[in-house]
């Protein structure tokens, strides 16, 4: 049984050695329950489900002829303890050949695509299900979809489309089972087209749902995947895995595969949950494949532990899935079965786990039976062998680290070598692989938060812990970038997450500036601002703080920004408590970008600005507002006049007491806005000089509001860029 949280949770307890007990002719005539959340059940529910549990495996274990399973290791003993499992990666790796991803069994070696697609992937494919997961029986009945519930709403801000769907199963040919596959489908309300969507096993929670939290766990740093799918222009589909089959032994008489099995227990080469759990994705798909808003060429899978084995179970059967995030799979997913190193082969054979598997499975974790015993090495095939039946769709191999609950029980290195073995389908087939040209058998993973992003095939670990939220970021940003995909732009005045992972740091740091206290002099913006206070541009930083030191000032602008990018980070706390008494705001200028626009753009950019004047001033109402005109930039001289146009409609927004306006431009550029020597360095941003124009222009206004500065100063300590520090540190 697998003994670290949610890695492997067993819901019901492994048979961990001896004589199997003897079944009962017939399957007990208790039900599995409903579909729900199989991590919240009542000890005596867990208990009902593990004896019948312990009874089909022991019926399974009889059919096969298994008179004794081997024991699988212990994660939690200690070393030197006889159960221990091995984290010595000196003894990992008992099977060092693995079998090759392009070597017939007959030996004959596949040299081109069309040998890989007509020989090669369909052995490959049929030693899977026979042994491993168990085929789709023929015949499965038909689904039909229906909108139990369709509300408009928001995530992460943003405007969406949420629907409630359920998929009932036709159960004509047993009426005593009923499989209702229960899914929220959520897509953005601004799309201009289809949007990608990525569907995501768990427990098909609605917006504003309540979200299932292991106690214990570290919250990510990142926002949750649903803000990030919404903020990058995606969709997203939660799907309820056990509305679809129970993830526990004792279902497997009901759910999807009883119902084709007619409650009969199953025999050795039908599926397993796993295996069923993808079927029901490609229904959800079916599903999707309905709605005009959805690109359906362009839908990916993830899953995150017993859902990252089953999503990319899920993309190695379905072709129509276009993308996949494996999330922390562990056994059964991304590692391979012949490491010797955390979770083993024996640990999925125990009563806790093997009704993920095809009852087949079992045979590889059998000390005595009437064919004698196998293990690891007698598998036909192994984990690198299932990542290449995803090629040379994208593919993307996610794990977190020890320290944070991604336990090395886990064997990411073991997974790193798998994804290095399947790299020869993904170049066979003209895509590229993580390009690492090690050997698997002495390939090492690189850094923590090291991307290996620019092929199909792609590998990072993150520095979070057992959930892929903080890899999210980068799977979007690489899937839509191989899908050709940009998201829509949003109205200027409407809020907006950025989607990348270095901002959700910065978001983190600015919050926890916001929390110290102290502020009186409060600067917003994009990176203009940001540059002026921050750790990575000394000296700027230098003059920031000569210029308002006593004045107790925090810079808390960011680079790249929108003015919907600050209204969300205004939303959601970066202002919250802090109560300053002057707010410094220049923002606009990535609005406006290096092409001239028309009135439509210049009214939708002073619209922007305004709603960030008023999100500063709903709160803090005390605060006076700064607002500073958009400075010129000759990047593109052209856009000169749009800037003009801007600020003309951002000055009427002063009224001289509550805002206030400052437009320095006559210092930085002449009348037809061209720069004055040194005054940026780069057409854009400004130069040293630039920020002392720039200071000189806020100290009349700061000494009438704050007064003299004073002597001493309890302004927060400035904040850097987050990737700035990470690269330091590697």
């Amino acid at each position: 049984m697998s003994l670290l949280p949610f890695a492997c949770v067993a819901l019901a307890p492994a048979s961990r050695a001896g004589a199997a007990p003897q079944a009962p002719a017939a399957p007990a005539p208790a039900q599995a329950p409903a579909a729900r959340n199989p991590f919240q059940l009542s000890p005596e529910e867990r208990a009902r489900l593990d004896q019948l549990t312990r009874e089909d495996h022991a019926d399974m274990l009889k059919q096969l002829g298994i008179a004794r399973l081997r024991p699988g290791p212990n994660g939690r003993a200690a070393a030197g303890d006889p159960d221990a499992a091995n984290y010595d990666p000196a003894k990992a790796n008992p099977f060092p050949d693995w079998p090759d991803v392009l070597t017939l069994r007959s030996g004959r070696k596949v040299a081109t695509a069309d040998g890989w697609w007509k020989e090669r992937r369909p052995e490959i494919a049929a030693d899977f299900e026979r042994e491993i997961y168990g085929r789709v029986p023929d015949g499965v009945p038909p689904v039909k979809w229906t909108v139990a519930e369709k509300v408009e709403t928001s995530v992460g801000g943003q405007p969406v489309v949420a629907r409630r769907v359920v998929g009932h199963v036709d159960n004509s040919a047993d009426p005593a089972i009923t499989v209702d596959i229960k899914m929220a489908v959520v897509l953005p309300v601004n799309a201009k087209g289809p949007v990608p969507v990525l569907m995501m096993f768990g427990f098909g929670n609605m917006p504003g749902d309540p979200v299932f939290r292991f106690p214990g766990m570290v919250e990510p740093a990142a926002p949750p995947s649903t803000d990030q799918l919404i903020a990058a222009g995606w969709g997203y589909v939660s799907l309820d895995t056990t509305s679809i089959q129970a993830d526990n032994g004792a279902g497997l008489t009901e759910g999807i595969i009883g119902l084709t099995n007619q409650g009969k227990r199953r025999t050795p080469e039908q599926w397993g949950s796993l295996r069923a759990w993808a079927w029901g994705a490609a229904r959800a798909l079916d599903y999707l494949e309905t709605l005009p808003a959805v690109d359906a060429r362009r839908v990916g899978i993830e899953g995150v532990s017993r859902y990252g084995k089953a999503a990319l179970v899920t993309m190695a059967f379905e072709p129509r899935f276009a993308a996949v995030l494996v999330g922390s799979s562990g056994e059964g997913g991304a590692k391979p079965h012949r490491r010797n190193f955390g979770e083993a082969v024996e640990n999925l054979t125990g009563s806790g786990e093997y009704h993920w598997m095809a009852g087949s499975f079992l045979k590889y974790g059998a000390a005595e039976a009437s064919f004698g015993s196998k293990n690891a090495g007698d598998m036909p095939v192994d984990a690198h062998e299932l990542i290449a039946l995803c090629a040379p769709r994208p593919t993307f191999i996610s794990y977190g680290v020890p320290e944070k609950g991604d336990a090395n029980w886990l064997d990411q290195q073991g997974s790193f070598m798998a994804t290095v073995a399947a790299g020869p389908v993904f170049r066979l087939l003209g895509a590229k692989d993580i390009g690492v040209s090690e050997d698997y058998r002495v390939a090492k993973m690189p850094p923590v938060n090291t991307g290996l992003l620019d092929g199909q095939l792609a590998w990072r670990q993150h520095d979070g812990g057992h959930e892929d939220r903080s890899n999210m970021s980068f799977f979007i940003a690489w899937a839509s970038k191989l899908f050709g995909y940009t998201a829509p732009v949003v109205p200027a005045d409407q809020a907006r997450m950025r989607a990348d992972r270095n901002s959700h740091l910065a978001h983190q740091q600015l919050l926890a500036k916001a929390k110290s206290g102290g502020i009186d002099l409060y600067f917003e913006g994009d990176s203009i601002t940001r540059r002026w206070g921050a750790t990575d541009y000394p000296d700027f930083l230098a003059h920031f703080r000569k210029s308002f030191f006593g004045w107790n000032a925090g810079n808390f602008g960011w680079g790249g920004d929108r003015t919907e990018n600050i209204l969300w980070r205004l939303d959601t706390g970066e202002l919250d408590g802090v109560n300053p008494k002057v707010i410094v705001l220049l923002a606009g200028t990535n609005n406006v970008g290096r092409e001239p626009g028309d009135d439509a753009k210049v009214a939708d950019v002073a619209r922007g600005v305004k709603a960030v004047v008023e999100s500063c001033r709903k709160r803090a109402p005390a605060a006076t507002i700064v607002l500073t005109a958009i400075f010129p930039r000759n990047d593109n001289a052209a856009v000169v006049p749009t800037i003009d146009a801007i600020n003309a409609k951002l000055a009427k927004l002063a009224d001289g007491k509550s805002v206030r306006w400052l437009d320095i431009n006559a210092k930085l550029a002449d009348a037809n806005g061209k720069l004055f020597e040194g005054m940026m360095v780069d057409g854009l941003h400004l130069s040293l000089k630039g920020y002392e124009v720039w200071a000189e222009g806020l100290e009349p206004i700061l000494t009438e509001l704050l007064g003299p500065p004073a002597a001493t100063d309890h302004a927060p300590p400035p904040t850097g860029d987050p990737s700035a520090a990470e690269r330091a540190a590697r």
